[in-house]
């Protein structure tokens, strides 16, 4: 029997240690790669919270070009479509005879959700779900996944003695592709490169700059420096690459024990460990989760006392609120696609407390901007900060004045971004849509 499959690529953009492609490999004897661009891909427009700012496009575009010329030395290529799951891969169904359908599994609600429809719809198809993008399988964790621990702490005492597997042996070769070379890339969104754009995307790039990380020795300082704010030595940097599956998790361990044994192992390179557990958290806790991750009351069931101010929320994203280093850490994001973790806090503080604005606007518009948004990390970390998903202590509220003297100390953070550039009203009109004052 001929068999042919289908690879459904999505936050898994890679050849290196890639489970599920290698799965797929020694299954059948023909393969179509295929990638599914985001519906809100096709137009860069910034009164849409779901379209993808400039950087992220330009990101994901770079990352589908280096996975397609990496396809081609296998003497593949990949199919792109803005098409759905559903819709794309049931023409392809009919039109190849496909017989296997493979994909690594989906950690987002939605993608969960569309694999779940076409598995029921083609019940005579084998469809293959594969563990591919964290560090551990659900068969090495220590429990079931219905009783992921209910806080981080209690989930990294479980698991952080767990061995990571080393990273799966190259792909020698890839089944031919039953479909004929495509130019998706005439119909990719026109826009204007950045040139100076912070990362670049591609596996290719992923892994020069993991390389040059640890080749400069950043990571024996990790600790001390990861509270940064503007730069690129500050803190490791791999999330972009990790966001859309550029670099595998268990690749970028690797790396760090390959440090650990030539350099240093301290402190600092535990903690690279320890915010990569924070990733495996948030991943497993979408999961689990699934739609309630999107939830206004998150997990906890309890409604935070907050509401939606258009104007508000327009000065919250155009970094013009009275709180400079806000604006700053606006700013940033919106002309680089990145912001770093402690800004990430305080403009979700903000939002949420200052502002008083229900904070999925707040989520939705980090997804729309930042280069390497990830779904579990980004919604989990804003349930986490908006006091409705895996914090026991509830809310967390930072004294924005007291965190810039401590961080910004000299100013030069604000300064470059302009963060003094504010409004100190923060509302023009009353409860009843009156003008003030």
């Amino acid at each position: 029997m001929h068999r042919v499959g289908l690879f459904w690529f999505n936050h898994d953009l890679r050849i290196d240690d890639n489970i599920a492609l290698n799965f797929a490999a020694a299954q059948v004897d023909q393969l179509l790669c295929l990638y599914c661009l985001p519906p809100s891909s096709k137009g860069i427009d910034s009164t849409e919270p779901s379209a993808l700012s400039r950087h992220r496009l330009q990101f994901l575009l770079e990352s589908l070009q280096d996975l397609d010329r990496s396809l081609k030395s296998y003497q593949q290529h990949l199919l792109v479509t803005y098409d759905s799951g559903v819709s794309a891969i049931a023409q392809l169904i009919t039109q190849h005879n496909i017989t296997q359908v493979f994909c690594s599994t989906p950690t987002g609600y939605y993608e969960q959700q569309q694999w779940q429809v076409l598995a029921q719809r083609y019940r005579m198809i084998g469809f293959h779900a594969i563990d591919n993008n964290r560090l551990f399988s659900l068969e090495q964790l220590p429990f079931e996944l219905s009783d992921l621990p209910s806080s981080f702490s209690k989930f990294r005492r479980a698991v952080e003695s767990i061995t990571v597997p080393s990273p799966a042996l190259r792909l020698a070769s890839l089944p031919p592709s039953p479909a004929s070379p495509q130019t998706w890339l005439a119909h990719f969104p026109s826009f204007e490169k950045n040139k100076t754009a912070l990362f670049k995307g591609g596996e290719q790039s992923g892994a020069a700059h993991v390389s040059r990380y640890f080749e400069q020795e950043l990571a024996s300082t990790y600790k001390q420096t990861r509270n940064g704010l503007d730069g690129m030595d500050y803190s490791t940097k791999f999330s972009p690459w990790l966001a859309n599956g550029g670099l595998s998790p268990r690749r970028a361990i690797h790396e760090l024990r390959r440090y650990e044994q030539r350099v240093e192992s301290n402190d600092s390179t535990y903690w690279i460990y320890f915010e990569l557990l924070w990733r495996e958290y948030f991943h497993r806790y979408a999961q689990k989760y699934g739609g309630r991750l999107f939830s206004f009351a998150g997990i906890s069931g309890q409604r935070p006392i907050t509401s939606f101010y258009p104007q508000r929320f327009k000065k919250w994203c155009c970094g013009t609120t009275p709180y400079p280093i806000i604006n700053a850490c606006m700013r940033q994001l919106n002309s680089t696609g990145y912001l770093s973790n402690r800004g990430r806090q305080w403009v979700a503080s903000c939002l949420v407390h200052e502002l008083a604005i229900d904070w999925r606007y707040g989520a939705a518009y980090l997804e729309q901007q930042l280069v390497d948004y990830d779904v579990a990390c980004n919604w989990g970390n804003w349930q986490y900060l908006a006091g409705v998903g895996a914090d026991p202590r509830g809310h967390r509220r930072f004294n924005l004045e007291k965190q810039a003297k401590t961080y910004d100390l000299d100013g030069a953070f604000t300064a470059r971004w302009q963060g003094d550039f504010s409004d100190a009203t923060l509302d023009h009109v009353d409860a009843a849509d009156w003008p003030i004052g």
